[in-house]
């Protein structure tokens, strides 16, 4: 593990490879789970100044259910989280013409209707973060079968994780820590070649 002020990050977040390979995967990380997108306390606030602008990108059946279960709910086990359609496709998302799925919200962010782009567990997938009462853990956890061919990708282009979260990590952690992980991941890899 890399300790990085009191947040813990598992070494395979810079020692594994990873692109998603949307052609592959169609996106499917947006309908495969046991809940729809973990949200914080502050994103449920957010989604709400943001839904007006977002509503035109989302689908009929992704607004009904939104309807019926509201833009988000609390879960027992996973907290706060975005609705689901028939417990499969998260409410927000919708499919291509090339059947990937696609984020309503992450698009409304694109095109400059809101600056939110999406909840940051979506953002900074496939890692997953979890607080415990000194640390927040930073691991990297792949969908085996899903996203295998994201993690060939990954080692083609060389693309350590770390590297391929970048936005998203300076968005939940800050520039700072973005750097006290990269220059550790340098040193590990230096050391590496080096051994």
């Amino acid at each position: 593990m890399i300790e990085i002020g009191n947040i813990l990050v598992s070494d395979d977040v810079v020692k594994e490879q990873f692109v998603c390979d949307l052609d592959k995967c169609k996106g499917g990380c947006c309908e495969d789970g046991d809940a729809g997108a973990p949200m914080t306390v502050e994103e449920t606030q957010k989604l709400d100044e943001v839904f007006d602008k977002v509503k035109p990108y989302l689908t009929a059946e992704g607004l009904n259910e939104i309807k019926k279960s509201g833009r988000y709910f609390y879960d027992k086990e996973f907290g706060w989280v975005t609705p689901t359609i028939n417990g499969r496709i998260c409410a927000y998302g919708h499919y291509d013409e090339k059947g990937i799925i696609k984020c309503g919200l992450e698009q409304a962010y694109l095109d400059g209707k809101t600056g939110w782009k999406k909840p940051i567990s979506c953002h900074l997938f496939p890692i997953k973060t979890k607080k415990t009462r000194t640390y927040e853990v930073v691991n990297y956890e792949p969908r085996e079968v899903l996203c295998a061919p994201a993690c060939v990708l990954g080692k083609k282009l060389k693309m350590p994780v770390y590297v391929f979260v970048k936005e998203a990590l300076i968005r939940k952690f800050g520039q700072d820590f973005y750097d006290a992980l990269d220059q550790t991941a340098k040193q590990y890899f230096r050391k590496g070649k080096t051994d």
